[in-house]
C-alpha cells in the first residue's frame, strides 16, 4: 500500500444534544480513491467538514484528524486557512452555491493561488488559464471572462475542480461531486477526477450516495449508517459481498429493477386517449450582441418538438444537460411562451389560453421538482404549503373540508395527517419529496411533472418515492412526464420514453426497446455512459 496521507481515528461530532459522527476511523493513502457512501443523514457530509474543520460552531468534536501525520483537529482558523485549498481541496455538490455568481471564472480560479502566494494578477490569470484547459474547459467556453451563470452545471462543476486542482493539493475532497449531471457530463467529471489522481498521485475521498459510481471509480469503499462506519474494505469485496445487513440493502436498492413501477400501459392493446400533447413546438432565446452592426443569430433551444402522454401513462424524459429539457418543460407547463407550436391539455390549447380558461387548465397539471426545499416558502406550515393550488378551483373548501382533503393527501403519500401543523424544514428530504407530491396532487391533476424529483436523493429514498408513485399512478390513473438525468430511473418507472438531444427528439419508443436495442447513436452514448453497479473497475 502506498503512503498514508489522511487518518482519521476516533472522530466524533456532537451538535446540541445528537451523536451524528461516532468514533469514526478511515484511511486515505496518496493515489487511493476512498469512496464513503451512506444514505442521507449518515453523517458522511459531516465527515467531510470536520476533515475541513468548517463544522458550525456549536458542534463539538473529539478524535484526532492527521494530513500526512500533522494534526489538524484543534487547529487554530488562521492556520486552516493556509491549509484549505493548498494541501486539501473540495469539491462541493452545487456549485452554482459554491462560486460566486458576481466573479468572472478567470478570477475564481485564480484566487485560490493570490491567496496562498504572492504572485501578480497576471500570472494567476495565467494559472488560471491552465487549470481550466486541464479540466475541459477550453476556447470560448471556458473563456476567464465568463460568469457562473453563463455555465451549464457541468461546466460550472469543472470550474469548482479547476479551482479545487489548481494548488496540486494532496489530498481531494469531492462531495456529491456529480449528484445533478446528466450521465455523459457524469462520465466526463469522474473521468477528470480519477486522471488528477493518478497523474498527480493525489489522494481522493469521494463522498456519494451512488454505489454504481464507487463500483466504477473507488479503490476502497466505507459505508456509514447513523454517524458509524459498519463496513469499509476493498470495493469489490465489499459491493460483491457486504458483509452487513445494511450494505445489502444499499446494494438492493441501487439495483432498480426494470419497469418496477411501469407497465400499466398495454403498448400494443387499445390506447388511452392523450391528456397532454406537444405539438411542434419551437423555443428560441437572444444571444449575446457582439456588434454594433448585426444582431447575434437567436439560439434555439427546443426546435420543432412534439410528444403525448396518455391517460394513467408514465413517459420519461432524458438528455444532456444543455439538450433543451428545462425549457421545454417551461413552455409545457405554460411558464414561458414559444416561438411556435402548441400544448394540448385535455384536448384544449393551453398555450394560448388565457384568464378563466388558463386558470382552470392549471389544476390538470402539476409539477414536482428537484429541490422541493427551494419551492416551499419555509415560513409556511406544511398544511397551507399542500393547500395552496386551492386557489384554482372555481370554489375553495371550507377549513373543515380542507384540512381533511389535506390529512388525507399526506396519508396517501405515506406521512401522517398529523404532519401538516409542522414546518417544511422538520423533514428529511425524501419527507419533503413527499409533501411536494402531496401538493401537486390535491387538485386532482390529469397528468404531473417530474423534474428531476428524485436525482438528489440517495438509493434508499429513491426506491420509496419511485414506488410511491407507482401505487399512486395505479390507484389515481395520473399521467407522469418523468425527466430525469439518471437513466436506471427511467428504465424502472417509464413505460416510453423520448431521447433529446440539442433540442431535437432523436428517439421515441418504449422503454425496454429503447434500453435494449437504443437505435440512435446518441441514445447509445448515453446507456454506455450509465455506470452500472455490476462493471467494477
Amino acid at each position: 500500500m502506498s503512503d498514508s496521507l489522511l487518518d482519521i481515528d476516533d472522530l466524533s461530532v456532537v451538535i446540541g444534544a445528537n451523536q451524528l459522527v461516532k468514533t469514526l476511523s478511515l484511511e486515505v493513502h496518496t493515489g487511493e480513491i476512498v469512496g464513503l457512501v451512506g444514505a442521507s443523514g449518515s453523517g458522511k457530509s459531516l465527515t467531510a467538514l470536520a476533515i475541513m474543520q468548517l463544522l458550525p460552531e456549536s458542534a463539538v468534536t473529539t478524535g484526532l484528524v492527521r494530513l500526512r501525520g500533522e494534526a489538524l483537529s484543534g487547529k487554530p482558523e488562521a492556520l486552516m486557512q493556509q491549509i484549505r485549498g493548498r494541501d486539501i481541496g473540495m469539491v462541493f455538490q452545487e456549485p452554482m452555491t459554491a462560486l460566486n455568481p458576481l466573479m468572472r471564472i478567470g478570477d475564481q480560479v485564480g484566487e485560490t493561488l493570490r491567496l496562498h502566494q504572492n504572485i501578480s494578477a497576471l500570472a494567476a490569470k495565467r494559472a488560471a488559464r491552465e487549470a481550466l484547459d486541464l479540466v475541459g474547459l477550453t476556447g470560448e467556453i471556458g473563456s476567464l471572462d465568463r460568469y457562473p451563470y453563463e455555465l451549464s452545471g457541468g461546466e460550472r462543476q469543472r470550474v469548482a475542480i479547476a479551482m479545487a486542482a489548481i494548488m496540486s493539493p494532496p489530498l481531494l475532497i469531492a462531495d456529491e461531486p456529480t449528484t445533478a449531471l446528466d450521465v455523459i457530463t457524469q462520465a466526463q467529471v469522474l473521468s477528470l477526477l480519477q486522471q488528477l489522481v493518478r497523474t498527480r498521485n493525489m489522494g481522493l475521498l469521494l463522498v456519494t450516495h451512488d454505489l454504481a459510481i464507487m463500483a466504477q471509480l473507488a479503490d476502497r469503499v466505507a459505508v456509514m449508517r447513523q454517524g458509524e462506519i459498519i463496513e469499509q474494505g476493498d470495493a469489490e469485496q465489499v459491493l460483491r459481498h457486504p458483509r452487513h445487513a445494511y450494505t445489502a440493502a444499499l446494494l438492493a436498492a441501487a439495483a432498480l429493477k426494470p419497469h418496477a413501477g411501469a407497465g400499466r400501459i398495454d403498448q400494443s392493446g387499445d390506447r388511452a386517449p392523450a391528456v397532454l400533447q406537444v405539438v411542434d413546438i419551437v423555443r428560441d432565446f437572444p444571444r449575446k450582441r457582439r456588434s454594433l452592426w448585426r444582431a447575434a443569430p437567436r439560439l434555439r433551444a427546443v426546435d420543432h418538438v412534439s410528444l403525448q402522454v396518455r391517460s394513467g401513462e408514465t413517459v420519461g424524459l432524458v438528455g444532456q444537460s444543455g439538450s433543451g429539457k428545462s425549457s421545454l418543460l417551461k413552455v409545457i407547463l405554460a411558464l414561458e411562451s414559444s416561438q411556435g407550436g402548441k400544448v394540448r391539455l385535455l384536448g384544449e390549447d393551453f398555450s394560448s389560453a388565457r384568464g378563466a380558461q388558463l386558470h382552470r387548465l392549471r389544476r390538470a397539471i402539476q409539477g414536482v421538482f428537484q429541490d422541493p426545499y427551494g419551492s416551499f416558502d419555509p415560513k409556511w406550515s406544511v398544511e397551507r404549503v399542500i393547500g395552496e393550488p386551492f386557489f384554482l378551483l372555481n370554489a375553495q373548501p371550507a377549513a373543515a373540508e380542507r384540512r381533511r382533503k389535506i390529512g388525507t393527501m399526506l396519508e396517501q403519500v405515506g406521512l401522517s395527517a398529523s404532519d401538516a401543523r409542522r414546518l417544511p424544514h422538520e423533514f428529511s428530504g425524501g419527507e419533503r419529496q413527499r409533501i411536494a407530491i402531496a401538493r401537486a396532487l390535491i387538485t386532482e391533476p390529469a397528468v404531473i411533472v417530474f423534474d428531476e424529483a428524485v436525482s438528489a436523493l440517495d438509493v434508499l429514498l429513491r426506491q420509496q418515492i419511485l414506488d410511491l408513485l407507482a401505487q399512486l399512478a395505479k390507484r389515481l390513473n395520473v399521467a407522469y412526464l418523468f425527466v430525469s438525468h439518471d437513466l436506471h430511473v427511467i428504465r424502472a418507472i417509464a413505460d416510453r420514453v423520448y431521447v433529446m438531444q440539442h433540442g431535437r427528439i432523436v428517439e421515441e419508443g418504449p422503454t425496454e426497446r429503447i434500453f435494449a436495442s437504443p437505435r440512435h447513436a446518441y441514445t447509445q452514448a448515453l446507456i454506455a455512459a450509465a455506470p452500472k453497479l455490476q462493471a467494477m473497475r
